[in-house]
């Protein structure tokens, strides 16, 4: 066919149908206006995703506890670990149970299918409690409790150890408290525990030779100090205009009050303190202890909201941290014995790092294959598909962490591939004597959709992942998500994004070197 023979395509045709590609070469101005502000706009997302170490996910378990002081293990078992695990077999979703029963306490982990909806999950410790609890009535009197914990999910990332020289363990833990209120304030904290926290006791020591001289024993004594102690409603005194209540004193307020109680021993009256060492101090044994650099220290961990930014709130934590630095007093100071914002920052760049590899190591195979002209094309749409991924990831809230990234990785290899077509077509078409305009849309029309069902057929590999109904498949789910954005926005990319790029018409806007294929 000679050069006066090819039919020229206008831009202005009307009957043309509908070609996304023909529209962005169409519309040149707005066309730019979209791919800068997306390109701004992903980079702006960039910087404001979320960033954690691992994706949230149900934990679908919970412990019930239950005190019996004085009973054996095997009443435990009977009387209470039996009836509470019968009990909980009839919970939805109900899978497994396990029991552990000793001498006065039981213990029980109930655990749930995977199946089970993380929606459904809270109301069924709702229900949970309230099963339990009915049965409660049928439970031994002496029974404590029983004790519900379905807050296994919580992770405490940042746990600081306070050490304190000169200061009794009571006056450490008023300290670390007034710190704990002070941090809660931060809109990232969603809750924070005290960790190696002795309670206080008051301890009346007394020998057996003692007693038996007095004429009295231990049961007689805790009979006076609670009779003491004991808190009674004492009437009120009605005038015609106010209602006074009559409250009796006498409850112990200190130490010296315990120690001056009276105890009748043979017919006299004796001061406790007389007889017996009364003294303040910890529990012992202590149930829990937390020790650091051989001293002993109080624990404060700090838990960040499930949607929160674990960067954010570090820095947040770093801020508030060295105030408190300065407002505690001598002999009081504070380590931080984890520090989960610094191990994501690092997982995160280590992740990043293999993205920019994979980034360059798919730019130089491109320059390679389709050589440098074709190959800027491109390489230029990677970086657009990239922002708008991340944009998206914003809008639907998935974060860093190593389930996204990773998933990055993975559709990199894959989203190059409609923009490589698109370029090909249109070198192809160019070398057939088409124009440009009409080379540059012609992938649309012939093989947009066969891309497109390629890029689904693509996604709908990794659809069991989203589907899947247990906790894998909640953690992982990341996977189907950013691999499935990726891929759609690399075929938008590829059929309007890589036609406007390669296009020579659009030099006068973007000023790239842009490849001319018919020369190539």
């Amino acid at each position: 066919m000679s050069s006066a023979a090819k039919t020229e395509i206008t831009t202005d045709g009307a009957d043309e149908r509908f070609n996304l590609s023909s529209w962005a070469l169409r519309h040149k101005q707005l066309t730019l206006f979209f791919i800068l502000l997306i390109s701004v706009g992903g980079l702006i997302a960039y910087f404001n995703l979320g960033q954690r170490e691992d994706p949230d996910f149900t934990f679908r378990a919970m412990v019930v506890r239950t005190l019996w002081p004085g009973a054996t293990t095997e009443q435990v078992d009977r009387e209470i670990t039996d009836r509470i695990e019968r009990r909980l077999q009839e919970t939805p979703y109900f899978d497994m149970t396990a029991s552990y029963s000793k001498p006065g306490e039981s213990l029980i982990i109930l655990q749930l299918k995977d199946s089970s909806s993380p929606k459904v999950v809270p109301d069924i410790w709702y229900q949970v409690r309230k099963r339990v609890g009915d049965l409660k009535q049928t439970l031994p009197p002496e029974a404590i409790g029983p004790f519900f914990n379905d807050e296994f999910g919580d992770v405490f990332g940042s746990i600081y150890a306070f050490t304190s020289d000169g200061f009794t363990h009571s006056e450490l833990r008023d300290y670390v408290e007034s710190v704990r209120q002070r941090l809660l304030r931060l809109p990232s904290v969603a809750k924070i525990e005290l960790v190696g926290v002795q309670p206080d006791k008051v301890f009346v020591e007394i020998s057996h030779n003692k007693l038996a001289q007095l004429g009295i024993n231990a049961q007689q004594i805790a009979a006076a100090l609670n009779a003491q102690n004991a808190l009674v409603p004492a009437g009120t005194v009605e005038t015609q205009t106010l209602s006074v209540p009559v409250r009796v004193t006498g409850s112990f307020s200190t130490v010296e009050a315990i120690r001056d109680t009276p105890l009748r021993a043979n017919g006299n009256t004796l001061r406790l303190g007389d007889i017996a060492r009364v003294y303040r101090g910890l529990a012992d044994p202590p149930q829990e202890k937390m020790r650091f650099q051989g001293h002993d220290a109080i624990g404060l961990a700090v838990s960040m909201i499930s949607d929160g930014d674990v960067i954010k709130l570090g820095k947040d934590l770093q801020r508030e941290m060295a105030l408190v630095r300065t407002e505690l007093p001598v002999g009081i100071e504070f380590a931080q014995v984890s520090d989960q914002p610094k191990i994501v920052k690092e997982s995160v760049a280590e992740f990043m790092t293999s993205l920019l590899e994979a980034v360059a190591i798919v730019l130089a195979v491109s320059f390679f294959a389709l050589r440098l002209r074709a190959g800027l094309v491109v390489a230029l749409t990677i970086p657009f598909v990239l922002a708008a991924t991340f944009l998206l990831m914003l809008y639907f809230k998935i974060d860093l962490h190593r389930i996204s990234t990773g998933a990055l990785i993975i559709a990199l290899g894959l989203l190059v591939d409609d923009a490589m077509i698109a370029v090909e077509m249109m070198a192809r078409k160019l070398e057939e004597g088409f124009d440009k305009f009409k080379a540059a849309t012609y992938a649309f029309t012939h093989t947009a959709f066969p891309m497109l069902t390629g890029t689904l057929i693509t996604a709908a590999g990794f659809l069991p992942i989203a589907t899947a109904k247990s906790s894998t498949g909640e953690y992982t789910f990341g996977i189907f998500a950013v691999v499935t954005i990726a891929l759609l926005v690399s075929w938008v990319a590829a059929v309007t994004v890589t036609p406007f790029l390669a296009d020579s018409s659009a030099s006068d806007l973007v000023k790239p070197c842009m490849p001319d294929f018919a020369a190539a």
